[in-house]
């Protein structure tokens, strides 16, 4: 256990915006993570509760046929699994580290015991839980009605967000599971990015070297979903007494 993650900064907005005595009762250990690990199957129960720092998380649907597509993705903005606190505490979607890095770990056991007594803990999970949803539902749109390139923009912007790099491990077949493509079509779309000097890709390591050329290609969806997410600095104000629920002129000033 790293009790150190208590007095300070750990890299993960819903951990940060907790108080200190908060923060300790749910005794987070500090792991790593690598690449292709699984943190749960669908159906399954969940006994430990993820919350991470650098690495990227992907919530993931396979049909019958075998065909895999992604319907979140998990950063250092959210948590593994919110089913870890709500009724049932089975997780509805197998959980593949899709990048590498550290996450703060804790049991579910202690989650939940945290969640129940209402404090800040339980605040910061129900509106995560409310950016989750809007980020699950929009993944649908976007996998629905938005072209190849579009959807691997959206991805790369997310995955550079969470990452907090502009580098990071990850080859074309698990972005094409990612973002519901071929991999072949993936492997051209990601040519036509690198020609155009949005990424470098070599070797399985991949490069973020213009931002704005991937939002200007990119469709709507990352900009909904980014809207959705508390910054660190305005969870302060949300959690302020009095400020438990955001409407209007308010709600609008944490989403702009």
């Amino acid at each position: 256990m790293i009790n150190a993650y208590c007095e300070g900064a750990t890299g993960n907005a819903l951990v940060d915006a907790l108080p200190v005595s908060e923060k300790s009762t749910l005794a987070l250990a500090d792991v790593f993570l690598p690449a292709g690990q699984v943190l749960c199957e669908s159906e399954q129960e969940v006994l430990w509760a993820y919350f991470p720092t650098t690495c990227v998380v992907s919530f993931l649907y396979t049909t019958r046929d075998g065909t895999t597509a992604e319907t979140a993705l998990i950063g250092n903005d959210g948590m593994f699994d919110v089913a870890a606190f709500l009724a049932g505490g089975r997780s509805s979607n197998r959980a593949v580290v899709q990048i590498a890095g550290h996450a703060l770990r804790t049991s579910a056991a202690a989650l939940q015991a945290g969640f129940a007594l209402g404090g800040a803990l339980q605040h910061v999970l129900l509106r995560y839980t409310e950016a989750l949803l809007t980020k699950v539902s929009q993944t649908a749109i976007c996998n629905r009605l938005h072209s190849l390139e579009q959807r691997l923009c959206r991805w790369l912007l997310l995955c550079h967000d969470h990452v907090g790099q502009d580098k990071f491990l990850i080859t074309h077949e698990q972005i094409a599971n990612m973002v519901g493509g071929r991999r072949e079509s993936v492997t051209v779309m990601a040519g036509r990015l690198q020609m155009a000097g949005a990424i470098r890709y070599s070797r399985g390591q991949l490069s973020v070297i213009d931002r704005q050329v991937l939002e200007r290609l990119t469709c709507e969806c990352y900009d909904v979903v980014k809207r959705r997410v508390i910054r660190p600095k305005q969870w302060e104000q949300v959690l302020r007494p009095g400020r438990n629920r955001l409407t209007g002129e308010n709600r609008a000033s944490f989403i702009s």
